[in-house]
């Protein structure tokens, strides 16, 4: 599991700070091993003085001393790690370096890796880079900087290539030129844009087929290499995301089945996007809402995260899903020779589901359903019967057992909604 920050996030005082309780609370509910990923598009504006005032801009963010210690109070009150991005889209060689060993000596054991560059591949429409800046021009690039950075701090870990997305031949080049020397492969993903008036809530309620072959290609990329790979930044629908659809409930069904397609496709982790975006608004898919004075809370989304948390816990094993023409999945994962989770989600947005789990022949089923009061409802989410509290805690209101009859478990799943079912041997 993990979070996605830009950089003008860490600019914030007191935002990633082991004093700020229910934002540590929060992300702790998420489960006990996770990465925070901090990049972003701001990060190819930004710099790192030491003793500067911070600054948490679009363009032009400044991080000092002060923001990168209590970045590493808030991991150590978490219990994460930390990838880090540099800046590679202004060129500033010696500010890199600087700010690679600030962050390395602060972090220690807690720094996972760094990334040289965000997006890359999209440099030139970024404006960072003209005329033609290929793979191999930032290859070129790259090394440089690690070369540089590796002088001052001679075994600090490395990650990339940090693509947008679907750059299967960036992924296969790097990690046929880098995979002995880096900690693990790196890529985003972004159902669509948010301008894109197809960007609703039916789209990113279907099955992510057009990504499942980059998934494959990135899968076996890795495979070949013997390294993980990350999708180290995603979300709903880029810029921002799309308001009424990326911060709507479907988006917390949308993100409990997004997570199992990844792992089904050996994916070693994400970074879900969150908090100020890199046009310095809160986006609409944040899972953890900030209303900029101090206050936080679970978004719609953040609640499939936590689903997520609850119910991928072990070893992912094959299922069986026959749905018919209902839009339901279904996953399991196995905790141990007598205890399994199923997540059933039902993302259909008219048609009820009623199961039969078949072949488990439990002694016992609990649920725990993930509900909201429509799919565009913008609040009043649940888990468990319980939403998260004011001071970012959780915990289940009511445990329902499901029906079993001649070995079988007989659940009904609205439509809208998503059940957990811990199966008890």
């Amino acid at each position: 599991m993990g979070l996605s920050y830009e950089i003008s996030s860490v600019a914030v005082p007191g935002l990633l700070s082991a004093d700020n309780r229910s934002y540590v609370q929060l992300v702790r509910n998420l489960g006990q091993q996770g990465v925070i990923r901090v990049g972003g598009n701001t990060s190819d504006f930004s710099s790192y003085r030491a003793a500067g005032t911070p600054q948490s801009l679009p363009r032009g963010t400044v991080v000092n001393a002060e923001n990168i210690r209590q970045l590493r109070g808030f991991l150590d009150a978490i219990g994460w790690k930390l990838i880090w991005g540099l800046n590679l889209g202004s060129d500033g060689l010696d500010n890199a370096v600087e700010e690679a060993r600030a962050v390395a000596n602060a972090m220690g054991d807690r720094l996972l890796a760094l990334q040289v560059g965000n997006e890359p591949d999209l440099f030139k429409n970024g404006g960072h880079r003209a005329g033609t800046y290929d793979y191999a021009a930032w290859h070129a690039e790259y090394r440089r900087f690690k070369s540089a950075i590796r002088a001052t701090l001679p075994h600090v870990p490395f990650a990339g290539p940090d693509i947008a997305g679907g750059k299967v031949d960036w992924m296969e080049s790097f990690a046929r030129d880098e995979g002995g020397d880096i900690a693990l492969l790196t890529a985003h993903h972004y159902l669509a844009n948010q301008a894109d008036p197809n960007s609703t809530i039916e789209l990113m309620l279907q099955d992510e087929k057009n990504y499942e072959a980059v998934l494959e290609k990135f899968r076996s990329i890795a495979d070949g290499a013997d390294l993980p790979y990350r999708l180290c930044e995603t979300a709903s629908y880029s810029g921002g995301g799309k308001s009424g659809v990326s911060n709507s409930f479907a988006a917390a069904l949308w993100v409990l089945d997004y997570l199992f397609v990844l792992t089904s496709y050996g994916c070693s982790g994400v970074n879900m996007e969150t908090g100020v975006n890199h046009l310095g608004w809160i986006s609409h898919y944040t899972p953890i809402g900030d209303d900029l004075a101090g206050h936080y809370e679970a978004a719609p989304e953040y609640y499939g995260l936590l689903a997520f948390a609850q119910a991928a816990r072990g070893e992912q094993i094959a299922v069986s899903c026959d749905a018919g023409d209902v839009n339901l999945t279904a996953y399991a994962t196995r905790q141990n020779a007598r205890a399994m989770t199923l997540a059933v989600i039902n993302k259909d947005s008219r048609q009820d589901a009623a199961i039969e789990v078949i072949g488990a022949a439990p002694r016992q089923a609990r649920v725990m359903r993930l509900s909201g009061p429509s799919l565009s409802a913008l609040g009043g989410v649940t888990l468990g019967d319980a939403s998260v509290s004011n001071d970012g805690t959780w915990k289940v209101a009511q445990a329902e057992q499901a029906q079993i009859a001649n070995g079988k478990v007989l659940l009904d799943i609205p439509a809208g909604s998503a059940a957990l079912i811990a199966l008890t041997a």
